[in-house]
C-alpha cells in the first residue's frame, strides 16, 4: 500500500485525528461511536486525507478519557464492538483512507486483569512485578518511595491495603492513580505488547500510534529527579530497544505498516534516536505545534526539524493542534501565541478573527512543508477552544489535579457540529436520549460541516482545496524545500517542480514574486500583494535561486 510513486504511504501523508467521543454520535446517548464514525467516511473521503487516527477506543473505566485501558483487544461497549471496528477499518479502506490506532503502552488501567491480581494476591502476588511496587520510605513505610511529580502533575505513588486490611506497598503511576504503570523491564509485558500489535495489525490497521513513547523504561534504583542529573524516567536510552523489537513485528506485515510515537522531546538528536531505522517510522513533532505565530521562530522550527530528521533518514509532522493542546485558532489569536502545558490558564484574552486569519495561513505552511500532515478533528472548520464549561460539567483529570488552575483539556474535546442552528448540531442523531458528552457553544452554528459546505470562503473549504492541491502537486508532500529571499517577517520556500508558498507574519502587505498562477491563498488578496496573516501558494518557474535568511 505504497503511494503512486512507490514511497510508503506514512512520508507524505495528510493524517487526521478522530477523537471518538466527539466526532460524532451513532446510537443517541450523547457520545460519540463507531456507528456515527462509519456515517461519516464519506465527509472523511470529500476533505481528501489518506489516514484516519483513533484515540483511543478500548474497553475502560474512563478516568482519563479511554487512555486507562482494561483491555487493549477489544472495543469499549460505548463506542461499539469489536466488529464494528473490524468493518470500520474496512470501509474505510475501500475509500482509500487507511487507519491508525493508539496504544498506550506506559500504563494501563487500575481494572487490568493483571493489576486486579496485584491487588487480590497481596505482595507476594506474581503480578505485581508488571507493575512498579515499592514499599514506601520510614520507619512504618507510610512515606512515598519517591517524590516524584506526575505528568498531570501531583503524586506519582498511591498506597495499597494488603487483603488483611494492613497497610501495603505503593505502586507509580507517572498520570493518575488509576493508571499504574507497566514494568518495562518484564518481559512478559514485552511479550504482551508485541502480541497486541499483531492483534490489530491482523485486523487491517495500518499504523500504530504510541502514547507517551519516552517514558516506559524507569531507573530501578528510584533516583529523585535533580537539575543536571538524567531524569530517571523521561527517555532513558532503553526504551529503544523496545522500539527495535515493535519495528520488528511491523517489519512482519505487507504494506508499509507504520509505528508513529508521541515524542515530547526538547533535545531533538535525542528526538531524533526514536526515528532510527529500524525504530520508529515517525514521531510529532510538538517543536513546531507550540511554537509562535513568528517568522523568525518558525524557521528556526522548521530548519531545526529537518534537520533532526535527515541524518535518520525519517519524514518530518507538522501538527497545529490535537486532543491534549489548546485549539490553534485560539492560541494564534492571543498576545502569545505559543503553546505549553504549564503556561495554560483561563481567561486569556483572544482575538477569535485574528486567530482564524492566521490558523488559515498556517493551513497553508503546514501542508506544504516536506513530509506527513496531521489535521485534529474540528480544525478544519476552523473551530476554537470551548472555554466556559462549567466546572460541574468537566472530566479531565489535569483540570483537577492542578486544583483547577490548568484549565484542562477539555475545551479542545468539545463534540464536533455538523449540522442545524442549534446544539447539538446532528452530532448525535433526531431522536437522541442524551445531551452530548460536553456542551457545544451556540456561536458554532456557523462552523458546522453543513453550514461550510460549498462556501469557498470557508475553512472547511480552504482545507478541502488545499488537500486536493497537496495531491496533485509532484511537489507536495515528502520531499525537499528551498528557503528563497523574503522582507523581513516573510516565510517563503521552493519546492520543486514549480511550487512556492509565502506566508506573511508581518505587519504590511508584501509584493508576491514572479510566478505563472496563484493556486491558492488563504484569504483575499490585494492585486499582487499578499496581506498581513495570509498564506499564498504559486506555480513559479525553475529554477529558483538559494535563499537567505527571511526573518
Amino acid at each position: 500500500m505504497s503511494t503512486a510513486d512507490g514511497s510508503p504511504w506514512w512520508r507524505g501523508a495528510v493524517i487526521y485525528q478522530i477523537y471518538p467521543r466527539s466526532f460524532a454520535d451513532g446510537n443517541g446517548d450523547g457520545i460519540g461511536d463507531i456507528a456515527g464514525i462509519r456515517s461519516r467516511l464519506n465527509y472523511l473521503s470529500t476533505l481528501g486525507v489518506d489516514a484516519i487516527w483513533f484515540s483511543p477506543w478500548y474497553p475502560s473505566p474512563m478516568a482519563d478519557a479511554g487512555y486507562d485501558v482494561a483491555d487493549y483487544r477489544d472495543i469499549d461497549p460505548v463506542f461499539g464492538t469489536l466488529a464494528e471496528a473490524e468493518a470500520l477499518i474496512a470501509e474505510a479502506h475501500a475509500l482509500g483512507i487507511r487507519t491508525i490506532v493508539d496504544v498506550v503502552p506506559n500504563h494501563c488501567s487500575d481494572a487490568h486483569p493483571w493489576f486486579q491480581a496485584a491487588l487480590a494476591g497481596g505482595p507476594d502476588a506474581p503480578e505485581r512485578d508488571l507493575f512498579w511496587f515499592r514499599p514506601g520510605r520510614g520507619p512504618n513505610g507510610d512515606q512515598r518511595p519517591t517524590d516524584w511529580i506526575g505528568e498531570f502533575g501531583g503524586e506519582t505513588w498511591t498506597r495499597t491495603t494488603n487483603p488483611d486490611g494492613t497497610p501495603g506497598d505503593w505502586y507509580l503511576h507517572l498520570f493518575t492513580a488509576e493508571q499504574p504503570d507497566f514494568n518495562w523491564d518484564h518481559p512478559r509485558v514485552r511479550a504482551e505488547f508485541e502480541d497486541i500489535l499483531r492483534f490489530w495489525f491482523d485486523r487491517g490497521v495500518d499504523g500504530i500510534r504510541i502514547d507517551s513513547a519516552g517514558l516506559l523504561i524507569k531507573d530501578g534504583s528510584l533516583p529523585e529527579t535533580l537539575p543536571g542529573q538524567p531524569h530517571p524516567f523521561r527517555d532513558l536510552d532503553g526504551v529503544h530497544e523496545i522500539y527495535r523489537a515493535w519495528r520488528r513485528v511491523a517489519d512482519e506485515y505487507p504494506g508499509d505498516r507504520a509505528l508513529i510515537g508521541e515524542v515530547w522531546m526538547p533535545d531533538r538528536q535525542r528526538f531524533a534516536n526514536y526515528l532510527r531505522p529500524d525504530e520508529l517510522h515517525a514521531a510529532f513533532n510538538f517543536d513546531f505545534l507550540g511554537c509562535a505565530w513568528d517568522a523568525a521562530a518558525l524557521r528556526e522550527s522548521i530548519d531545526g526539524t529537518l534537520g533532526a530528521h535527515a541524518p535518520v533518514g525519517a519524514p518530518a509532522t507538522w501538527v497545529l493542534s490535537n486532543h491534549d493542546v489548546t485549539r490553534h485558532v485560539t492560541r494564534y489569536g492571543r498576545a502569545d501565541t505559543t503553546f505549553s502545558f504549564a503556561a495554560k490558564r483561563e481567561g486569556i484574552p483572544t482575538d477569535l478573527e485574528l486567530g482564524t486569519r492566521r490558523a488559515r495561513a498556517a493551513a497553508l505552511l503546514s501542508l506544504s512543508l516536506p513530509g506527513a500532515t496531521y489535521v485534529y478533528q474540528g480544525e478544519e472548520l476552523g473551530l476554537w477552544e470551548v472555554e466556559d464549561i462549567p466546572r460541574e460539567l468537566r472530566q479531565d483529570p489535569m483540570h483537577f489535579r492542578s486544583g483547577g488552575v490548568d484549565p484542562g483539556r477539555d475545551g479542545c474535546r468539545v463534540p464536533l457540529p455538523w449540522s442545524g442552528e442549534t446544539p447539538p448540531f446532528a452530532f448525535s442523531p433526531d431522536e437522541a436520549t442524551g445531551a452530548p458528552w460536553l456542551p457545544q457553544p451556540a456561536d458554532w452554528k456557523d462552523r458546522t460541516a453543513q453550514a461550510q459546505a460549498g462556501d469557498e470562503r470557508s475553512m472547511l473549504e480552504l482545507y478541502r482545496r488545499a488537500i486536493a492541491v497537496r495531491r496533485s502537486e509532484p511537489a507536495l508532500g515528502d520531499g525537499g524545500m528551498t528557503w528563497l529571499p523574503a522582507p523581513k517577517g516573510v516565510l517563503a520556500y521552493h519546492r520543486s517542480p514549480g511550487f512556492t508558498c509565502l506566508v506573511n507574519i508581518s505587519a504590511t502587505a508584501v509584493p508576491l514574486p514572479p510566478h505563472t498562477e496563484r493556486l491558492l491563498a488563504s484569504g483575499p488578496l490585494d492585486d499582487d500583494l499578499l496581506p498581513p496573516d495570509t498564506a499564498v501558494w504559486l506555480r513559479t518557474a525553475e529554477p529558483i535561486p538559494a535563499g537567505s535568511d527571511p526573518a
